[in-house]
């Protein structure tokens, strides 16, 4: 089985003096995000396009087996007609993501509260989305904010189609719990920042047991501590991550 853990992004001042120790340079701090966690979120992406140079550097500076996902622009997901959207979602796949190489993981397609379910526009929006880009191959998760969601035909087609929908455990938003693909994607976004590991010991138990759960079947999953406490999520990453060592 493969678990990669992680957070969101890997730049946020807070950081500097608890997960990152003093003084350290800030041009480093993915080789050390890379040397302690097994995942990270690109986040940036979502607000504008990046530079192809920039997803090779990130790429360079991680060990072998680190796995990025890499969270789609709002201009792809935040309109009124997705199954319109092909032009934009080929701009986002073609601005040199695939120069990640093997540490490409899921591509995550977020979509905002007021978003509820059309099921033919979403399916339009789901079969622009492709198998590969660049020769590599694509997987996507899919993460929806409203209850009409909830509907046996959003799950279907992503089955049909091998995509995940977002295990997203969050005081705000639904959250879907099924498996639709043969990878797990989850946001765990309730980190306290009263707790040093952003969740008690008997929570982190709780997901270090679902890790394995989601992990049966040589299921790859990817968990991403988001939101919440902020500043304690590489914190909660390492604690999980050493529970499954």
């Amino acid at each position: 089985m493969t678990i990669h853990i992680g957070i969101g992004g890997w730049t946020f001042e807070p950081w500097r003096g608890t997960f990152y120790p003093p003084k350290h340079l800030q041009k480093r701090e993915l080789e050390y995000a890379g040397q302690h966690l097994t995942g990270i979120e690109i986040n940036g992406t979502y607000y504008g396009r990046q530079k192809p140079e920039s997803f090779a550097n990130w790429a360079a500076s991680v060990p072998d087996g680190f796995k990025f996902s890499v969270k789609a622009s709002r201009f792809t997901t935040n309109r009124k007609v997705l199954a319109d959207g092909a032009g934009s979602i080929e701009k986002f796949l073609t601005q040199g993501l695939t120069r990640l190489g093997d540490r490409l993981g899921p591509i995550h397609w977020q979509f905002m509260a007021t978003k509820k379910f059309d099921r033919d526009d979403f399916a339009g929006f789901l079969d622009l989305l492709p198998d590969s880009q660049d020769g590599l191959k694509l997987r996507h998760a899919i993460e929806v904010r409203d209850e009409s969601f909830r509907d046996p035909a959003f799950i279907a087609m992503l089955r049909e189609r091998n995509m995940a929908v977002v295990f997203a455990d969050s005081d705000e938003f639904p959250c879907i719990d099924e498996q639709t693909a043969d990878f797990t994607y989850a946001r765990l976004q309730r980190s306290q920042e009263n707790v040093e590991t952003g969740y008690d010991n008997n929570t982190l138990d709780h997901w270090a047991d679902q890790a394995r759960d989601w992990a049966k079947g040589d299921r790859d999953v990817y968990i991403f501590f988001i939101a919440g406490a902020k500043v304690r999520n590489p914190a909660a990453a390492q604690a999980l991550i050493a529970k499954l060592r």
